[in-house]
């Protein structure tokens, strides 16, 4: 049999196979994004029946066929069992798993979306935020993560770090006042939305869900999200369609 090796990660998604057996999406920090069976996960007595679900976290013993790996065995460190328990929060759950996936590549250093995946999760159990709120900081800072998130930071037009003002939907960025006369397009934001885009993009990953704003302020996040996605994503995710999100 070929070489056992240990991958700690989440379990994206988790599909049944022929009679008894699970195949399995792992964002793993080892590997990147596999695919693996769970063989015989669905008998009532496999040690793996309750480790092969989606959102668990935790380190799993695999060994590599020729088109995919096959799980050995799970160590699960969190279930985020008080998510399963939330139909709301499993909706969100399977559109940031769907998201992860989306960026996963095998053998692709995978650390950081797996990070924010688990901080992500994490607040998403926390009822003090909104999942609106939690949804466009996760979006967010994975488009970073991936190299393809706007500049907050400076304009589009003249480079300039000051008085940035419009965000423009044609250049998928900012322009500071001046700029902004002629642009032509987009949408003005408050100085409270953009340093809450500059804060999700650049906070560690400790702090990035520790603040909640005002509905205004979460509705310009919602128009500028929803942009970026539209140039930035070319894949119609079901789990967005579930959630029933604009």
């Amino acid at each position: 049999m070929a070489d056992v090796v240990s991958v700690t990660g989440f379990i994206l998604s988790s599909m049944p196979v022929g009679d008894y057996d699970r195949r399995v999406v792992i964002l793993s920090r080892e590997l990147g994004k596999i695919a693996a069976f769970a063989k015989g996960a669905r008998r009532p007595n496999s040690h793996l029946i309750g480790v092969t679900r989606p959102f668990i976290f935790g380190t799993f013993e695999v060994y590599r066929g020729r088109d995919s790996y096959t799980i050995q065995k799970a160590n699960v460190t969190n279930y985020f069992e008080e998510l399963v328990s939330d139909l709301d929060g499993v909706l969100y759950g399977y559109y940031f798993a769907e998201l992860a996936e989306y960026y996963g590549r095998e053998n692709l250093d995978a650390a950081d979306m797996i990070n924010l995946l688990y901080v992500a999760f994490k607040a998403l159990v926390n009822k003090s935020l909104p999942n609106e709120l939690v949804r466009y900081i996760y979006e967010i800072r994975l488009i970073a993560v991936n190299g393809e998130c706007p500049d907050f930071f400076s304009c589009a037009g003249c480079g300039s770090e000051k008085e940035l003002q419009l965000y423009s939907y044609k250049e998928n960025g900012m322009y500071c006042v001046e700029c902004a006369a002629s642009s032509g397009d987009g949408i003005v934001l408050q100085s409270s939305t953009l340093y809450t885009l500059q804060y999700i993009i650049t906070a560690p990953l400790t702090k990035l869900f520790n603040f909640v704003v005002k509905a205004d302020v979460l509705n310009e996040l919602k128009k500028v999200v929803n942009r970026i996605e539209f140039i930035t994503f070319d894949k119609h995710f079901k789990s967005k369609e579930m959630l029933d999100i604009g």
